[in-house]
This record gives structure tokens, C-alpha cells and sequence, in this order.
């Protein structure tokens, strides 16, 4: 089950974390994963343990906000089976204290990149008649975080993008969902805590742990089993939906 053997994947910001995860578990399960990655060094990387492993992976180095490097690497790397937009940054804040710079940052990398890579492996999914977007969102397109303005709203409109991308290639075999996770336990995380509280490391991570019910974050390997699952043939009946995966965050956390 769970097979990606000759499918062809395309993953953005796989140079760590999350991206890393799926990057390694679709490699496992057969596919050859294409990486696009902003830090060229921390894709190599990934590509060179993923072929340590007998695993088939290429790296590409791109800016996801930028469409014409973007439709370059898309043709370097032909036709494609799968695309995990995944690629992300974080920023603090609400309304009052966001700065008009962080917001179209904001905006820049989660929504635009992630447009740019869904118009750029549509025309090609649409020749085959066939293909699967997932979507990395966020419980924060779902429910009000605290300090997180501009990020809450490029992963609502991460949501809202899965929802019409689905519907609107139904007739041509595309299906399109995102997941949602909580708190997940990075290297991103990790520097977070030591940069904003560096004093108070351990209370902050078992404070952020307890956030969510369950008690603890969630670790990047359980991400990726939900990204496989979904990008499988096995999931051929789901489209237009999106998975939380938050350790009880979203309805729980009363």
C-alpha cells in the first residue's frame, strides 16, 4: 500500500523540517522527488541522503515568489505526478504591529509560491489527466492565534486556494487538499525558542508542547505519513478537503 513507485514528485522548501520528511518518505516509497528549495546547500543534503538510501531525488534552487525562475524549473523537470506545497515562512505579530514589508513578504512566499507552483504543474497534469496538489496550511487558517496576523492569513488563503483548485479540475483527475497541522518540532522551532527566550528554553518548549492536548508537538515523520496517505492512489476518492493533524488543537483545546 502507499506506493509512489514511477511517480514523479515535486516538493517545495524540502530542505528541512516537513519538507524534508516528505521529501524522504516519497523517495522510500518510489518516487523520484524533485526538490525546489531557496537554500540550494540544505537540498543537496537531503538529495544526498535520500540517494544514500537508494532513493531518487534532484535538487533545484528557486525562489517560489519569483514565476519565471519557477516555470524554468518546472520545465527542467518535466512531467509530474505529485506537488507538495510545502515551502513557508513564519512572522510574529497583528495587525497594528505588522509592517507593511513583513505582510508582502508574508504574502510573497506562502501565497504567491504557492500559486506560482500550482500554475506551473497544472498544464502539465491536464495533458496526462491525472495529478495530486497537496497544500501545507496551518490550524491558523482555521482558528485566531494569537500574534499572528499576516501568517494566519496566507494560510487561510492557502485553504481557500486548495478548496478551488479542487473544484475546478475535477473534470481533468486533479485532485487538490492541504493539511493542517499544529505545533510541529523543527530546527525551526528550536532556533525560535533559543533566539526569543534563550534563558528559558525548556519551560518555553514544554509550555509550546502543552498548547496542544495531546500534550506534546508533533514530530515531522507523522506529518509526512498523512502527506503520503494523500498523495497515494489509495486517497483517489478525496479531493477538496483539508486534514488537521494537531493533537486535539482545534477541537479540544477549550
Amino acid at each position: 500500500m502507499f506506493s509512489l513507485q514511477d511517480k514523479s514528485a515535486v516538493i517545495t522548501g524540502a530542505g528541512s523540517g516537513i519538507g524534508k520528511a516528505i521529501a524522504i518518505l516519497f523517495a522510500k516509497q518510489g518516487a523520484t522527488v524533485h526538490i525546489i528549495e531557496f537554500n540550494l546547500e540544505a537540498a543537496q543534503n537531503v538529495v544526498s541522503e535520500i540517494q544514500g538510501i537508494g532513493g531518487s531525488a534532484k535538487a533545484y534552487q528557486s525562489d517560489v515568489s519569483d514565476q519565471q525562475a519557477m516555470l524554468k524549473v518546472f520545465e527542467a523537470i518535466g512531467s509530474i505526478d505529485i506537488l507538495v506545497n510545502n515551502a513557508g515562512i513564519a512572522h510574529v505579530g497583528n495587525v497594528e504591529n505588522t509592517s507593511t514589508e513583513d505582510f508582502e513578504r508574508i504574502f510573497r512566499v506562502n501565497v504567491q509560491g504557492a500559486y506560482n507552483a500550482i500554475h506551473c504543474a497544472i498544464p502539465g497534469m491536464k495533458k496526462n489527466k491525472t495529478g495530486v496538489i497537496l497544500n501545507v496550511a496551518s490550524i491558523a487558517a482555521i482558528v485566531g492565534l494569537s500574534d499572528r496576523f499576516a501568517y494566519s492569513m496566507s494560510k487561510g488563503a492557502i485553504y481557500a486556494m486548495t478548496l478551488s483548485v479542487a473544484k475546478d479540475y475535477l473534470a481533468e483527475n486533479i485532485r487538490c487538499n492541504s493539511i493542517s497541522p499544529a505545533r510541529v518540532h523543527t530546527p525551526f522551532v528550536d532556533g525560535f525558542i533559543a533566539k526569543n527566550y534563550p534563558d528559558k528554553q525548556a519551560e518555553m518548549f514544554d509550555k509550546l508542547s502543552k498548547s496542544q492536548p495531546i500534550g506534546r508537538m508533533g514530530n515531522v515523520n507523522e506529518i509526512a505519513a498523512l502527506a503520503l496517505y494523500l498523495c497515494s492512489d489509495e486517497a483517489s476518492f478525496i479531493t477538496g478537503n483539508d486534514y488537521p493533524i494537531d493533537g486535539g488543537f482545534i477541537k479540544l483545546n477549550t
